[in-house]
């Protein structure tokens, strides 16, 4: 593999255009020089490697933070392997967790679903009357397991649209 411009490199890596400026903003690649006589920056191989590293960092769960923190590893010759091990155990017990929320989530889900009468007005909806007053619910199940997990808030919307930041941002991982 030969040195490639942004495009060319983020095609070979599988990310956009954006995904690898982000990176360079955050810290976790290096921006290439720009050459002498020539526009276009070039990336080496070895950033692609580094770039595809990212990526697959990301998609089992990693964030930003935590893949720097390999990064550093990786790039200490006494760094011990069970460092990462660590990190990669934590990020299952995570995982895990996570996992257990969303069961409890989708149990609580069902059980409203389940008493809905799923038509007529809106005074007579199981769902909203339990969301409003879950201490006289007629949905036990959800009395019995005590409150929800906490679940981080949707990002705020505008006009019925995700903001053009976010969305911006968003396409960009």
């Amino acid at each position: 593999m030969r040195d490639l411009t942004i495009a060319k490199a983020a095609r070979e890596a599988g990310v956009g255009v954006e995904t690898i400026r982000f990176y360079e903003r955050r810290g976790l690649i290096d921006q290439p020089m720009k050459p002498q006589g020539s526009g276009f920056r070039v990336y080496s191989p070895e950033q692609i490697k580094r770039i595809k590293f990212i990526r697959q960092a990301q998609q089992i769960g990693f964030s930003l933070h935590e893949i720097q923190e390999l990064l550093s590893l990786r790039a200490d010759p006494a760094a011990d392997c069970s460092v990462v091990r660590s990190q990669a155990v934590a990020k299952l017990e995570d995982v895990n967790r996570k996992i257990d929320q969303l069961h409890h989530i989708g149990t609580a889900l069902e059980a409203l679903i389940a008493v809905c009468p799923g038509r007529g007005g809106l005074h007579v909806c199981t769902i909203l009357d339990t969301l409003i007053d879950p201490a006289h619910s007629r949905v036990p199940s959800l009395a019995a397991d005590g409150p929800l997990p906490a679940v981080p808030p949707k990002r705020k919307r505008q006009n019925g649209s995700i903001a053009a930041n976010n969305h911006k941002q968003r396409r960009a991982l």
